[in-house]
């Protein structure tokens, strides 16, 4: 290959600038607005790049008022049960249908995929949660969803990946399907494992629809509380008096809970971004 001339290096390195900087910057508006002061806010029409008097007042106020704090709790709880339980079924189902010969593993996969292409609707989905009697429940929230079919055919692909002469040694040496999945699949899948555990502690995290449909506003987890926030324009009923006696201004404590829902997840994806693109890749080809 050729190296790149000076003028397509720098055309490349422009365009990533520009990227980056489209990135970073709302982010830095957002962090700067939760930090800025009343006056900050004010001075500048209401969004800060820059707190020239920076305050915890903001995230003082909503962690102090007890709805934050819960709501924070509830996500996190769900997080990594559902995370946790859709992560250990998937594998399961996964790994049945990735071996040849499986009783019903043939149809069994084409219903799987059948409500891929024709998902229920927001109705009957409502009713049979309601039939179940798991509304105002946080069981609503991870149950009707704990398959993923997308993350089912990635970790599928993977253990179809895994050459066949291991299970085979595997059989000749007396282990059964539980030994091969635990002490030579699993070790062999940390990739893909590690990608399917992302997407669902995503999908958890960021999950307001159904807590908006089957909770009550005391169980909210917090993106539903973010929603209220920032969408509805709702404020924290015990909200203090800022430095200059007046109220605080509604964007530091929007951009203060923005920044509590997003952190989490930015702190967790480092850990897991060596996998992610060997683990996509991986089960889309192999599938």
């Amino acid at each position: 290959m050729e190296r790149p001339a000076p003028l397509t290096q720098a055309g490349k390195g422009l365009a990533l600038t520009v990227l980056v900087a489209l990135v970073l910057i709302p982010f830095l508006v957002i962090v700067s607005t939760s930090l800025a002061s009343n006056r900050d806010v004010v001075a500048n029409g209401g969004w800060v790049l820059w707190p020239t008097h920076p305050t915890l007042r903001a995230y003082s106020t909503i962690l102090g008022g007890g709805i934050v704090t819960k709501a924070l709790a509830v996500s996190a709880g769900v997080t990594l049960v559902g995370t946790a339980l859709s992560l250990a079924c998937t594998t399961f189902l996964a790994y049945a249908l990735s071996r040849p010969g499986v009783v019903g593993g043939r149809p069994v996969l084409l219903l799987v995929l059948f409500t891929f292409l024709f998902p229920p609707g927001m109705i009957p989905a409502y009713l049979l949660v309601k039939g179940l009697g798991m509304l105002d429940t946080y069981a609503s929230l991870v149950l009707p969803v704990l398959v993923n079919v997308f993350n089912l055919v990635v970790l599928r692909g993977f253990f179809q990946g895994i050459p066949e002469e291991l299970y085979e040694a595997a059989r000749l040496d007396g282990a059964g399907d539980w030994t091969i999945l635990w002490r030579i699949v699993l070790p062999l899948s940390k990739a893909a494992l590690a990608v399917v555990a992302l997407f669902y502690a995503v999908t958890y995290w960021n999950a307001w629809f159904h807590a908006s449909i089957y909770l009550e506003s005391g169980h909210w987890p917090l993106q539903q509380v973010l929603r209220t926030y920032v969408v509805g324009g709702a404020q924290i009923a015990d909200t203090g008096l800022s430095e200059a006696g007046q109220v605080s201004a509604p964007q530091t404590t929007q951009m203060a809970v923005l920044v509590i829902a997003t952190v989490p997840i930015l702190l967790v994806y480092p850990f897991l971004q060596k996998y992610f693109t060997k683990g996509v890749l991986t089960g889309a080809i192999k599938s």
